[in-house]
């Protein structure tokens, strides 16, 4: 088990974080992606950093995802320097898979809650987007879908419709029978290329009306 999903807890290597304190610093971003292994691979040349260069690299993105990250994680991060520096106009959060089965669904909600109370309070005039975390397991009855669901139920409930909104793409990559291909997500969890293209598909327009 982790600590509570709502406590600060440094990353297990520090590199990571250094480097994107220097991203913040060097300013110039207006649109921040923040998450776990899902968020840090739109980097992997085999998945999706083709489609980050095509679609989001030209609204000034960054990409603040760290792989096996948790709501603990991200909310020290958040906490310590990597909001500083530059003034964002869309903070896109999807983050908790990692925490489930470590922590009690509320209370990893109260983890993603915590760390959008941060982006408000450090980045106020950005909007926020947070993402229903993405379906896991191939199999339409595996455990980890109704956590999922009951997880997503809880985030949705974060959004004012005002500065903070939220969007569940989950759907988009599930065959009609429910079950997740695997030319979409290989391991049942992380998108490949096709993947990353179908994520982007279902929210770039969403995200440049938000950055308006």
């Amino acid at each position: 088990p982790l600590p509570p999903a709502t406590q600060p807890t440094p990353p297990r290597t520090d590199a990571r974080h250094q480097q994107f304190l220097e991203v913040a610093k060097a300013g110039n971003i207006d649109l921040l992606f923040v998450g776990d292994s899902i968020t840090d691979w739109w980097r992997q040349e085999q998945r999706g950093k083709p489609e980050w260069d095509k679609t989001w690299a030209p609204l000034k993105a960054a990409n603040f995802g760290i792989a096996g990250d948790t709501t603990q994680g991200v909310l020290w991060r958040m906490q310590n320097g990597e909001l500083d520096g530059f003034k964002a106009r869309l903070i896109v959060l999807m983050l908790g898979t990692n925490n489930l089965r470590r922590n009690e669904i509320a209370d990893i909600a109260a983890g993603d809650a915590a760390i959008v109370a941060e982006f408000r309070k450090r980045q106020p005039q950005a909007k926020v987007l947070i993402l229903g975390v993405f379906p896991r397991g191939a199999a339409a009855d595996n455990a980890f879908r109704p956590m999922i669901k009951e997880l997503n139920g809880h985030l949705a409930k974060l959004a004012d419709n005002k500065q903070v909104f939220y969007l569940d793409i989950g759907d988009k990559f599930l065959a009609p029978d429910g079950t997740l291909p695997a030319d979409i997500m290989p391991d049942g969890l992380h998108p490949n290329l096709k993947g990353y293209e179908i994520w982007s598909a279902a929210t770039a327009d969403r995200v440049k009306e938000l950055m308006k």
